[in-house]
């Protein structure tokens, strides 16, 4: 079936009193909403009396927008508990008010209520049949399920179409992994009708924000955070201020941040926001891959989801920003599938960029990997001491950034030394990376007190970082810093916040820095180039990441 023309927009409103959501339908339709859902499943306990049929006429008449009436049972993640004919009588009453606006546009009602009850079954395909007594409103056979993929999926949702008075389908379930967006996109494409498929939880957000792609009838955003009805459900702002939901089509090109977790991430800011400054017609989104237990699961999840979004039809998947825990994994799965490896990536031992290089009808032209992270560091450095040959740098830390640091140093001649609070990691890290232009040793972080001989310093380690174990310690001792080499330079590749302690201790001490933001803003613009061949627009990027870093 061809994708529609427009995929929707519907904000989901609990009903609890008239006046409060009739202001919030009225804020939905400010913020650029297309119509909104009344959840009366809080409002109406199964007594249907006059004050509360009053109380529905006035939302229904006085709706800003388009509506979609929801009374959610309690077995489907909604309130009502009362009985299934009483619940049926109020919607037939709703359903049946004469003409728009004073009819709801969709009446939602359970599949599994239609299946499990044959009396109820016919009163609903009476009413909402082409023959039945409601003309003006449309019938939204829905199914939830809020524990994962349900089992019987497909055959629930062949019968789901066997109901021919529902005029528009509703699937929803909890996502468990990014594949799970698939099979969500395999049912919109296959539908008979106008269909929602979406994916709850962290793991569903691609279904949410990618529906246009593969001509979902709608999709749901909170009007704000707290007043989300289903688990991952993004706020109005964040899905047409930060996806730019409505520039999606079928052509859009994916891109993401991998890694778990990544809710933290500046990926998705900076990204979207470029996109739209160079006129890219390209999405980037979070993508979490979880661990598992151990580094094994870790791969094999990585192994099974990457291949999957690069290899489906339709997805034009073309690149990701690749982050804990799965950069060493990245290289390993490369290595299997004899994608392209830079010399960077190689050298260090893992990646932080994917690039799928596809031809003009979308198919796999090449899969290769990149570390800007490495290349980032060495630019920043080289460009605030005018050359790295000979530079004696002390890198502090023994993780995956303090290797991309000394490498990079040391591959442009700089004389690097490794300090770590587990001296075992730094000689492990130093024996294990190769450059035959500078020299690398392991120190133990008590050796770093005789700071005069060292004439740039790279934090590499988490401290100082808002939100993590440390966020207002010192990697190193003030007094080092105050003994480091006149105009030596600090460099702290923490940027968030990007004023950590380190660069000001450092200010304090004389020293001149760099913060966190220059490299993360060089090692994103890398990727920009290297996804749409286009220059990343660098200044762009540096305000997102100072306001979003100051908020």
């Amino acid at each position: 079936m061809s994708p529609t023309a427009k995929t929707l927009v519907c904000v989901p409103i609990m009903v609890e009193e008239v006046g409060r959501a009739l202001a919030d339908a009225s804020e939905a339709s400010t913020l650029g909403a297309d119509l909104v859902e009344y959840r009366i499943d809080g409002f109406f306990d199964g007594e249907l009396d006059e004050g509360v049929t009053g109380d529905l006429c006035r939302l229904l008449d006085e709706t800003p927008l388009p509506c979609v009436v929801t009374c959610r049972s309690v077995s489907e993640g909604g309130r009502y508990e009362g009985e299934e004919w009483a619940r049926l009588d109020l919607l037939e009453a709703i359903a049946n008010r004469k003409k728009p606006p004073r009819a709801p546009a969709y009446i939602d009602a359970e599949f599994a209520s239609y299946r499990d009850s044959p009396g109820l079954a016919r009163r609903i395909n009476e009413l909402f049949s082409e023959s039945g007594r409601v003309s003006t409103t449309g019938l939204i056979l829905s199914a939830h399920d809020f524990d994962g993929r349900p089992a019987d999926l497909t055959r629930r949702l062949l019968s789901m179409r066997e109901a021919g008075s529902a005029r528009a389908l509703k699937i929803a379930f909890r996502a468990r992994s990014l594949r799970d967006n698939l099979e969500l996109f395999d049912l919109l494409q296959e539908r008979d009708r106008p269909t929602i498929a979406l994916g709850m939880g962290e793991f569903g957000l691609m279904s949410r924000v990618l529906a246009p792609k593969f001509g979902g009838m709608l999709t749901f955003a909170s009007l704000r955070d707290e007043s989300s009805t289903a688990p991952g459900q993004p706020t109005i702002a964040d899905l047409l201020g930060l996806y730019r939901f409505r520039e999606i089509g079928s052509g859009t090109r994916v891109y993401g941040v991998v890694g778990w977790p990544v809710s933290h991430s500046l990926g998705p800011f900076i990204h979207n926001a470029g996109f739209e400054a160079v006129g890219h017609d390209g999405v980037y989104l979070p993508m979490p891959i979880a661990t598992g237990e151990n580094g094994h699961a870790a791969f094999e999840s990585l192994k099974a989801t990457l291949p999957a979004l690069i290899e489906y039809p339709g997805l034009h998947f073309c690149g990701a920003s690749v982050t804990i825990p799965h950069k060493t994994g990245l290289l390993r799965l490369a290595d299997e599938l004899g994608w392209e490896i830079d010399e960077a990536s190689r050298a260090i031992g893992a990646a932080n960029t994917l690039v799928v290089e596809r031809d003009a009808e979308g198919g796999v032209e090449g899969v290769r990997l990149m570390n800007t992270d490495s290349e980032a560091i060495a630019d920043c450095m080289d460009e605030a001491v005018g050359g790295l040959e000979g530079l004696r740098c002390a890198v502090i830390g023994a993780g995956g950034a303090a290797r991309a640091a000394a490498w990079a140093m040391a591959s442009r001649g700089a004389s690097v030394g490794v300090y770590a609070r587990k001296p075992e990691k730094a000689v492990e890290l130093a024996r294990s990376l190769d450059s035959p232009d500078g020299e690398i040793t392991a120190h133990a972080m008590e050796a770093f007190a005789d700071g005069g001989h060292t004439d740039a310093l790279i934090n590499c380690t988490p401290v100082g970082m808002r939100g993590g174990p440390s966020p207002d310690a010192l990697p190193i001792e003030q007094a080092a810093l105050k003994r480091m080499a006149g105009g030596a330079v600090c460099f702290d590749t923490v940027y968030t916040p990007a004023r950590t302690p380190l660069i000001e201790a450092a200010e304090r001490a004389g020293l001149r820095t760099i913060d966190g933001a220059s490299m993360f803003v060089r090692q994103a613009s890398a990727q920009f180039q290297a996804w749409t061949g286009t220059a990343a627009p660098e200044g762009l990027f540096r305000r997102i990441v100072e306001e979003r870093s100051a908020s």
